[in-house]
């Protein structure tokens, strides 16, 4: 039986597209949330026939939103979660209940430009600030500590002169992100059916 995967979004659904598209082996994508609505993401899962929810995070509590986050998780039987864009930091209290069960990637190596405050372009801004000569890619187990749980896989990818954060950022998701999200999410997905 095949690992059951809820990818968790808030915005356009590039990291998901890539695990669609991987034709993934050991999991399957048994639902989408995301915690904002009419983001491009949804239409994504629409597409691809993956039933979606929108689980909104704005004018909730955080104790509310995670409460309906776990009805959804379990309604659908979820084995597997992975953060794919998601801009809602989980509470110690969520992620305690799923220990090596929640996945996310960062656009870069980790411990480099990480934590709190770091997502997005704010990454690639910092990274070519500092001047790094390599960037890249992490996938993580997600603990209580943001960006801070065991890693799973990296890649590095290069940073060329004259690269804005926007060049560096499609670099970064096309020679890193959308290749190390599938194979990490396919080896975790192995493990936990081999595990049943």
């Amino acid at each position: 039986m095949k690992t059951r995967i809820a990818v968790l979004v808030s915005g356009g659904g590039t990291n998901l597209q890539a695990l669609i598209d991987a034709n993934l082996q050991a999991g399957e994508i048994a639902l989408v949330v995301s915690s904002r609505p009419g983001v491009y993401a949804l239409e994504r899962a629409y597409r691809a026939g993956i039933p979606s929810v929108v689980i909104a995070k704005k004018g909730s509590t955080q104790e509310a939103f995670e409460e309906k986050l776990r009805a959804a998780l379990e309604e659908y039987r979820i084995d597997l979660i992975v953060l794919a864009g998601f801009l809602t930091i989980l509470s110690e209290d969520f992620t305690r209940r799923y220990p090596r069960r929640i996945l996310n990637i960062h656009p870069s190596l980790i411990p480099a430009f990480c934590g709190e405050g770091y997502y997005g372009l704010r990454v690639h801004e910092a990274a070519l600030a500092r001047g790094v000569k390599l960037t890249g890619a992490t996938v993580h187990f997600v603990n209580e500590i943001p960006d801070g749980g065991e890693i799973i896989l990296q890649k590095a990818v290069e940073v060329k002169d004259g690269d804005t954060p926007e060049i560096l950022q499609r670099r970064v998701m096309e020679q890193a992100e959308w290749k190390l999200l599938p194979q990490a999410v396919e080896l975790v997905s192995e493990e936990i059916r081999r595990s049943r």
